[in-house]
């Protein structure tokens, strides 16, 4: 790809949601640039429109430019949205910032908390790039129904009016209704804590446990996902929103939900590593857990449901034995934690 020309927006990441965000802007006739890793991915959506490895099955639109050369796009682009998992957020992180200037907006999308620094994703983009436009496009976005073109919500969030308004005119005309709002902290971890709960409500699930299980799981997580925010300095009114009970419900309860299907398969008897093994697409849920509990830890906090999905997918508990483990704690005022912060 040649960097002559402006482009409209880059997208960094050629997973599944990546493909969605960029196939779904090239369709309303952005010019849009894809940057994958391997060039014989970039070759593959330029020559056939297809990315076979992560979204078979989908034919890609033509005017859909895929590059494996980062520096040029980069230098191309006024808005670059970063949608890559969070174990190698950093690494992209580290290379974005060796050529992205500060008057770009930069807008990610990744659901996700480092393991052991517990960092934000948008706090890494402040360690590793100049940047100052930041911003986090977070909802109950399944990659699946993007690409069938239904009906759907966003969250872009950021401190900086022009981060939201060039991200709602980038979306402007198509499917995806972008909404804006300002608490970057709350985005973050709602989109990055439903996975975890969306784990346990597929343990539910394949436990056979029914919908009262299901809504039990869903609510004391949300109400968990909220304690954790707020103790970050987030809004508790953003959970109640697209980031948060928005991407909660879709997440717990759609089959599309990677971090549903590793619950599902959990509760059904499989060991985790099997399941991870067998799976191309991450599953966000699994790392965020261990991300999560440490970082509760420091604090003080207690996420029981946090906690049971950690040691079922690292320390082996069996699904079984969450639920009992859960089952048994002693109840309180529903919300107590949350009362009078």
């Amino acid at each position: 790809m040649s960097a002559a020309g402006r482009i409209d927006a880059l997208v960094l990441g050629g997973g599944s949601f990546g493909t969605a965000l960029a196939n779904l802007l090239a369709g309303l006739g952005r010019h849009v640039v894809l940057w994958v890793r391997r060039p014989e991915q970039a070759d593959e959506i330029n020559t056939r429109h297809q990315n076979r490895r992560y979204v078979p099955d989908v034919s890609l639109a033509p005017n859909l430019v895929a590059t494996a050369e980062l520096a040029p796009a980069l230098a191309a682009a006024p808005l670059v949205l970063m949608s890559v998992p969070s174990r190698s957020f950093r690494e992209v992180a580290h290379a974005v910032g060796e050529t992205i200037r500060g008057d770009q907006i930069l807008v990610h999308t990744t659901k996700g908390i480092e393991i052991g620094s517990g960092r934000r994703m948008s706090e890494i983009l402040r360690e590793e790039t100049c940047a100052l436009k930041l911003g986090v496009l977070s909802g109950p976005n399944l990659a699946g129904e993007i690409f069938a073109g239904h009906p759907a919500g966003a969250l872009v969030a950021s401190r900086y009016d022009e981060v939201v308004r060039a991200t709602q005119g980038l979306f402007a005309g198509g499917w995806l209704r972008v909404y804006g709002g300002r608490d970057v902290i709350g985005t973050e971890i709602g989109g990055s804590f439903k996975n975890i709960i969306a784990i346990a409500s597929g343990v539910a699930d394949g436990l056979s446990l029914g919908d009262n299980t299901k809504a039990l799981l869903m609510t004391r997580g949300l109400s968990e996902m909220a304690q954790l925010g707020v103790s970050a300095g987030a809004d508790v009114f953003t959970f109640g929103g697209l980031a948060g009970i928005g991407d909660l419900i879709a997440t717990c309860a759609s089959p599309l939900s990677r971090n549903h299907q590793v619950g599902l398969r959990l509760g059904k008897g499989e060991a985790i590593q099997a399941i991870l093994n067998s799976m191309v697409h991450v599953a966000e849920g699994v790392p965020t857990a261990r991300a999560v509990h440490e970082h509760a830890k420091t604090r003080g906090l207690d996420l029981p449901i946090v906690a049971a999905v950690f040691a079922m997918v690292h320390e082996g508990l069996t699904a079984k034995a969450a639920v009992a483990t859960l089952m048994a704690r002693p109840v309180g005022e529903e919300l107590a934690q949350l009362r009078y912060r």
